[in-house]
């Protein structure tokens, strides 16, 4: 038998780079171990946070349990009927420590700022402590009445009012036109007010 000439291929199939494959298939596979390793682990971290989380919040769910407890036998020992008097006089006392701390003279000067020249204060009453507003801030309601010959210089100080940070949106209780004693047009309304230390 004759021996074949060189430069002939005798396998079925021609060469390939069968070793590039699998170098690329051994990195891809490499890649995609690390991934799953790596993946794992954070599922175990996010488990062991997920439980830390859970038994802070049932701790947290105890506590207020706890204080809701609490809260619920003062609230029962304050609706005793004798001791309701003694609540309601708390409660007053309270509100007037509060009043107390309004300063006049701030009250009067903070006015002044935001009245116009051609609008008169005829009265100012005591001002009533009022619950915490929507902005969270503990506030007065004070019942004011003012007069002026124009009432244009009434929704010049009701603009002034509700833009001085200070003051609210007034509300009017009652206006009256002017009489042959009263030349103005008086508004008596109640507007809340933030006095600033």
């Amino acid at each position: 038998m004759k021996a074949p000439p060189a430069g002939i291929n005798l396998a079925s199939q021609p060469f390939g780079h069968e070793r590039a494959q699998t170098a690329l298939l051994a990195a891809v596979c490499s890649v995609l171990l690390v991934s799953l390793i790596v993946f794992t682990a954070l599922i175990f971290k996010e488990r062991s946070q997920a439980s830390v989380l859970r038994r802070t919040i049932n701790g947290e769910r105890g506590k207020l349990a706890q204080i809701s407890r609490v809260q619920a036998q003062f609230q029962g020992i304050i609706a005793k009927p004798g001791n309701a008097d003694v609540f309601s006089k708390s409660v007053f006392y309270n509100e007037l420590i509060a009043r107390r701390a309004v300063s006049w003279t701030r009250v009067f000067e903070d006015l002044g700022k935001v009245m116009p020249y051609n609008v008169r204060l005829v009265s100012l009453r005591l001002p009533q402590v009022a619950a915490e507003n929507a902005g969270g801030k503990n506030h007065v309601q004070l019942d004011m009445t003012v007069g002026s010959e124009q009432p244009q210089a009434v929704l010049e100080l009701f603009k002034r009012l509700q833009s001085s940070g200070l003051f609210g949106a007034p509300y009017i209780i009652s206006q009256d036109a002017p009489t042959q004693n009263e030349p103005l047009f008086r508004y008596r309304m109640s507007v809340p007010y933030v006095q600033k230390f």
